[in-house]
């Protein structure tokens, strides 16, 4: 583990991956050890839930003190539309999956947005957590991807419902299918080269996507909402209901098969 003076000498990148990185091992841990005790369903949802916010909200107050915080797990507060740094995260994306002792796509979200000169802002850096399969990728490094193989683009979707937008591009480019669980699995997928496009519509919030994004765009894909307009992030109102994140390459193709279906 990180020590604590070692721990000043981070920058926000590698303090991003120390956070979602140990935040994962501790819900490891926590689900092994309430499923060896008979727990299972919302006992290990909410028992995730509280550990990981709790442990990321004592080393974001001991560490960046100074900055603002917009969670999942917690109650927003408008200070963070006036403060120049906040960290957007996601205790635990994909409660249902942690909850299923035999699944693996779940994640840990930790992304901070920064105020720049104009007075906007953007994300600058970020990590997502793996934890199930011991995996945390970032913003410093970036993940390098892998080669383009020679197959139809996969597109990677929820377990439990395919977009509309979703079926319109894979019909478009002639797509295979992929079904996952959490948003950060979805991604991470694509950043992996597993898949080639994630697209989602129908309900989001900034912390499920803000890690996720500043990760992939950070290796080189494409990321903006359905429409092609730009993800806003720290944004007073938390909803973002909609993205993309692809291959750079399939881009255009994308935005060009949601755009004549919408004509």
């Amino acid at each position: 583990m990180t020590n604590t003076e070692n721990l000043k000498h981070l920058d926000d990148a590698q303090f991003a991956s120390y956070l979602a990185t140990e935040t994962g091992k501790r819900l490891v841990e926590l689900r092994k050890e309430l499923v060896s005790r008979g727990f299972y369903g919302w006992d290990l949802k909410d028992a995730g839930d509280a550990m990981a916010q709790e442990f990321l909200m004592s080393q974001l107050r001991e560490h960046r003190p100074n900055d603002a915080v917009l969670s999942e797990e917690a109650t927003d507060s408008a200070a963070r539309l006036s403060a120049d740094r906040v960290w957007i995260i996601d205790p635990l994306d994909g409660t249902q999956e942690f909850s299923e002792p035999e699944r693996q796509d779940w994640a840990v979200h930790v992304a901070l947005w920064q105020r720049d000169e104009t007075n906007n802002g953007d994300l600058i850096a970020g990590a997502v957590s793996l934890p199930a399969i011991e995996l945390t990728l970032s913003t410093n490094p970036p993940h390098v991807p892998p080669e383009k193989l020679d197959r139809p683009p996969r597109l990677v979707t929820s377990r439990t419902r395919t977009p509309r937008e979703a079926v319109i591009v894979a019909n478009a480019l002639g797509c295979d299918a992929m079904r996952l669980g959490s948003a950060g699995a979805k991604a991470m997928s694509v950043v992996l080269g597993e898949c080639d496009i994630y697209l989602h519509s129908g309900g989001q919030h900034q912390w499920d996507s803000a890690a996720p994004v500043a990760v992939a765009r950070a290796a080189g894909f494409f990321t903006s909402r359905i429409d092609g307009s730009p993800l806003i992030y720290n944004d007073s109102d938390t909803w973002l209901p909609d993205l993309i994140i692809c291959r750079a390459d399939l881009a255009e193709s994308v935005l060009a098969a949601l755009h004549k279906s919408a004509r």
